[in-house]
């Protein structure tokens, strides 16, 4: 299927089955059945809420399953699933062996594309483990500052099917794509994509790095001008050499070195381009300078310069990835500046709730006093203490999980000190605060980088970035 080809599904009377409530099944059911298909929802969960959820889709006459979502209803066409629901559910198994196909909510979202008969906007995609968001919004700031309509959609929280539905028509949209919803999306078809860097998480749903890393690279299928890669992660280059994509289509670098041809990347302090210009063999572009990039962390510059690949890949003039960049403010938790108490920097990274984006985050300081620890998911810890360990000033451990990451440091930085926290309760951020103050000498900064993931302690990674920078400013309003 051509990046610009729509599909033309006759929903009339089609019976669909929707795979969860949620924040993609409610709209899906409800789109569906506005199309006239015969809708069913089956949810594994039935509590109150979904009762609630339950009873608003069967006042508009769609069918709810609660309890059950395991059992394939009669007669069903087409699965359409919430992402993340594993491979292995007995549910698509049984579509398997039916030969039911199974969509996500993003493949649906493709195939409805130019239903009312307008010229479907392009999509340029981005996914990789870590800098997916960050970046997919810097390239709508980018594409706004082009003068386009656009918009941040998809894993980001905004719903392609909203997108692609909008009464008014996009120039074309910054599409957001996890490992999840790529594995059940198999016809979509990008402009150009990024996959910005690929280490191992989510393996107990994939149930391996190769099913991971796969998964990832389907964003490149059918790439029909740009597949943009990380020159500093080999695997991310070898995803394009895999794809199959349009003819004409280029594989674009971006590196944080000087760039080579066909490549983005930094040259004295400047973003430079080329790739898209005239002559990449002699002329390069000047883009952006990286004090325009917010924070000037390395992997944020590197998720600029991706996102500028993409812009550049779309024919987006260099003072709009300028002007687009300046523009940009980045979402709370990400390497964000919460104050600076007796000459030492206090740095909430709680999104870093893997070993790739912590390691991102302290390569970022120097010295650090590094509060780390939650849920591991499986990770391990040696890489990442190995990496750092010279720029540790000290260590302050929370969670659930905080001994495989002590042990680490006792393997790789035996010399650093380390306080183990091993209460859980709503203080225990305030303490993490305190004995980091502690630790830390003017010109260290403190950084919340937990290598893990928040739900031991706190509802989700705000919630635990919030606590940390609660914390902070109590300690600042008694050094007043």
């Amino acid at each position: 299927m051509g990046s610009q080809e729509v599909s033309n599904v006759d929903w009339q009377g089609k019976h669909v089955t929707v795979a969860g409530l949620g924040v993609s099944g409610i709209p899906a059911a409800r789109v569906l059945h506005g199309l006239g298909a015969l809708v069913t929802v089956v949810n594994d969960g039935d509590d109150e809420r979904s009762r609630t959820q339950a009873a608003e889709l069967e006042a508009l006459g769609i069918t709810v399953r609660l309890g059950d979502g395991a059992t394939l209803p009669e007669s069903t066409e087409l699965i359409v699933t919430a992402p993340g629901w594993k491979p292995d559910k007995p549910l698509f198994l049984a579509a398997a062996e039916a030969g039911v196909p199974v969509w996500g909510d993003v493949e649906l979202a493709w195939r409805l594309r130019g239903l009312d008969g307008r010229k479907p906007a392009p999509w340029l995609a981005v996914t990789g483990t870590n800098g997916k968001t960050t970046t997919v919004r810097m390239l709508a700031s980018i594409l706004e500052a082009a003068g386009l309509r656009t918009a941040a959609v998809g894993n980001i929280g905004v719903s392609l099917l909203d997108a692609v539905l909008d009464d008014e028509p996009y120039d074309v949209l910054a599409v957001e794509l996890s490992s999840y919803q790529l594995h059940w999306a198999p016809s979509v078809r990008a402009h150009s994509a990024a996959v910005l860097n690929l280490a191992p998480d989510h393996l107990d749903w994939h149930g391996s790095m190769e099913a991971y890393a796969a998964d990832k690279g389907h964003v490149y299928e059918g790439n029909s001008v740009a597949c943009v890669y990380n020159v500093a992660d080999p695997a991310t280059e070898d995803l394009v050499r895999e794809a199959d994509v349009e003819e004409g289509c280029r594989a674009i670098g971006f590196t944080l070195a000087t760039p080579g041809p066909s490549q983005l990347g930094v040259v004295d302090g400047i973003l430079v381009d080329r790739a898209f210009v005239a002559n990449r063999q002699k002329q390069a572009q000047e883009l952006a300078e990286v004090a325009d990039i917010d924070p000037p962390a390395p992997h944020n510059i590197a998720n600029a310069l991706a996102a500028a690949a993409l812009a550049r890949a779309y024919g987006v003039e260099p003072a709009a990835v300028r002007d687009g960049l300046r523009a940009f403010r980045p979402d709370p938790h990400r390497i964000e500046h919460v104050a600076d108490i007796a000459s030492v920097t206090y740095i909430d990274d709680s999104k870093a709730t893997n070993t790739h984006a912590a390691e991102a985050s302290l390569a970022s300081y120097d010295p650090i006093v590094w509060i780390a620890g939650g849920l591991a998911k499986g990770a391990t810890f040696d890489e990442l203490v190995s990496g750092a360990a010279a720029r540790l000033r000290g260590v302050v451990l929370m969670g659930a999980d905080r001994e495989l990451i002590r042990e680490a440091l006792a393997r790789h930085a035996p010399e650093v000190p380390v306080v183990d926290l091993a209460r859980t309760d709503t203080g225990a951020m305030s303490e993490a605060v305190r004995e980091a103050a502690g630790l830390a000498r003017p010109g260290d900064t403190v950084l919340l980088a937990p290598a893990c993931a928040s739900m031991d302690m706190f509802v989700n990674y705000n919630k635990r970035g919030e606590a940390f920078a609660d914390a902070v400013r109590a300690l600042a309003a008694e050094n007043v």
